[in-house]
């Protein structure tokens, strides 16, 4: 493997039509480079160039004059587990739009599971949230039964919480805040609940935020929603529409873990798994499992010393 700085798409050749780039342990990382060349090959995609960047040293970035997307993930899926990874048909590049999911995504919590302990159900929602999650229920129903759990319990109580329980993921405030410098708008759009996105957002750096609505009454839940559901049709739908508000070749990255963030990851230019659920991420095409948040600034390739402190 070869260092060379920072190569576009069209330094591979103006055949090449996929980029993957990845960060793993760097222990026989040529061995399994070797191995995982030798398994494109069978499958019909010949490797063009292997490289580290040399801005990103620990980011090896592959090029490929033809092949599958899908196909070159679960190659290199094999061979370098666990890592960092994305893939791209187009050329690698700052995003001009970063839209995120924030619960196990930008934080490191789930927030109704967390509200939930304060009511005694924590086990009972923690399950229905990892299922929804998973896929294997319908996320607006699993929401208001969860939701519904929370019935009685005082406003002042998610203060408690936010303060007491929720956490940013490391690297979300570098990555947000590098993002902005470069000129990236940064959007917050979470199933979860206004009352801890937008202090979150404040507090990692995002411009807007798009969420749910807990009801409240004489200061407690109510145990409903006030106003319509921030499902996976809303999160896709907000993506589509700041992109469009930024012009037609307008560059969107997406983040999230859930099966629910699956219409947004296919939606972007690049959608990134975080820590994912299976299905989300497969669905993706790329997914950070090794690093935390500023790995997304390494495939990237933006160089550290750019980057910015949240």
């Amino acid at each position: 493997m070869s260092a060379t700085g920072g190569r576009s798409r069209r330094d591979f050749g103006e055949f090449a039509v996929l980029i993957a780039r990845l960060i793993a342990d760097p222990v026989h990382l040529e061995t399994r480079l070797d191995r995982a060349t030798a398994a494109l090959e069978r499958e019909g995609m010949r490797v063009a160039v292997a490289q580290m960047l040399d801005f990103c040293s620990d980011v090896l970035e592959i090029g490929l004059p033809e092949g599958d997307a899908a196909a070159l993930r679960a190659i290199l899926d094999e061979h370098f587990t666990p890592a960092d990874l994305l893939v791209s048909a187009r050329e690698i590049a700052v995003p001009d739009l970063f839209v995120s999911d924030m619960d196990s995504t930008m934080i490191g919590q789930e927030c109704i599971d967390e509200l939930a302990d304060f009511a005694g159900f924590k086990d009972r929602v923690a399950a229905i949230t990892e299922r929804a999650m998973q896929g294997e229920l319908d996320f607006a129903s699993a929401l208001a039964e969860r939701v519904g759990l929370l019935a009685g319990l005082s406003e002042e109580t998610i203060t408690t919480c936010l303060t007491e329980r929720i956490r940013p993921m490391d690297g979300a405030r570098t990555l947000v805040a590098t993002l902005k410098a470069k000129g990236c708008r940064t959007v917050l759009v979470t199933g979860g609940f206004h009352h801890f996105a937008d202090p979150v957002a404040e507090d990692i750096g995002f411009e807007q935020v798009v969420g749910n609505r807990l009801a409240v009454a004489d200061g407690k839940l109510t145990g409903a929603l006030a106003g319509a559901i921030t499902d996976s049709s809303v999160k896709e739908r907000v993506l589509r529409e700041e992109a469009a508000k930024i012009g037609p070749d307008a560059i969107s990255l997406a983040a999230g873990d859930g099966a629910n963030d699956i219409p947004m990851l296919r939606a972007a230019t690049w959608g990134l798994a975080y820590r994912a659920k299976p299905k989300a991420r497969k669905a993706a095409d790329g997914w950070i499992d090794r690093g935390d948040l500023t790995a997304v600034l390494e495939l990237l390739g933006i160089p550290h010393e750019e980057w910015v402190s949240g």
